[in-house]
């Protein structure tokens, strides 16, 4: 759809309305790997905490307010517990919406640190530091963040070509939307942003052959206060 009344393109700073796939980007609630300090692959995550399911489901009563998922044609989550309950819980306000799961948009894999607490994965492993060597994995098994941006925006540039030009929500994880969002912004992939992404945030990106860009990022509006 054309927008006469935007300026010449000279001189415009604002894109036009988005044509391309929207990717809505969840970050889990809280889980008790994030309050326990633990490293949480497969066996360290152990769900949402009670604060968690809260921020959730306050998460789940501004989207039927806002009707935000109305448009949605489908909703992923990360198989990894914390994103799954997440996702179980936002189902409420989109109950049109089957959960569907996506191996590969876990959260950066740790390897045989898994279920360890971050001091005990610090002593064991000794600590690599991404900004002298981004090619080096965290842990025995474990990723390299080079190999967590190629793994995690190759799967959400996968999900937004299955649903060309429609809305798509995806639960996942902190580390995965900044990753996507190095990707929409053009960023070095061996770059850390350092920036907050809150529980049960909302990252939006359009992705597709026009354009991909950031859309919003790390909204919290009507998120839950403990």
């Amino acid at each position: 759809m054309s927008e006469p009344a935007l300026p010449p393109l000279g001189i415009r700073q604002r894109g036009p309305a988005p044509t391309e796939t929207r990717l809505l980007l969840i970050r889990h609630a809280e889980s008790t790997a994030n309050a326990e300090g633990v490293a949480g692959g497969v066996k360290g995550d152990r769900g949402l905490t009670a604060l968690g399911r809260r921020q959730a489901i306050a998460l789940a009563q501004r989207l039927v307010v806002t009707n935000e998922l109305s448009n949605a044609v489908a909703l992923y989550a990360s198989p990894l517990p914390r994103a799954h309950e997440t996702a179980l819980i936002l189902r409420s306000a989109a109950p049109h919406l089957a959960l569907r799961t996506h191996a590969d948009i876990d959260e950066l894999r740790v390897g045989d640190g898994d279920g360890l607490t971050w001091a005990e994965f610090d002593q064991r492993f000794g600590g690599v530091d991404w900004d002298v060597d981004p090619s080096l994995p965290n842990a025995p098994g474990g990723e390299s963040l080079l190999e967590f941006f190629t793994r995690s925006t190759t799967a959400l540039r996968a999900i937004a070509g299955q649903h060309p030009g429609e809305l798509v929500a995806v639960v996942c994880h902190g580390g995965v939307i900044e990753q996507m969002v190095k990707y929409a912004l053009d960023l070095d992939p061996a770059r850390r942003l350092g920036q907050r992404i809150e529980h049960c945030s909302l990252t939006e990106v359009e992705y597709g052959p026009a354009r991909t860009r950031l859309l919003r990022y790390n909204d919290l509006s009507g998120a839950y206060a403990p």
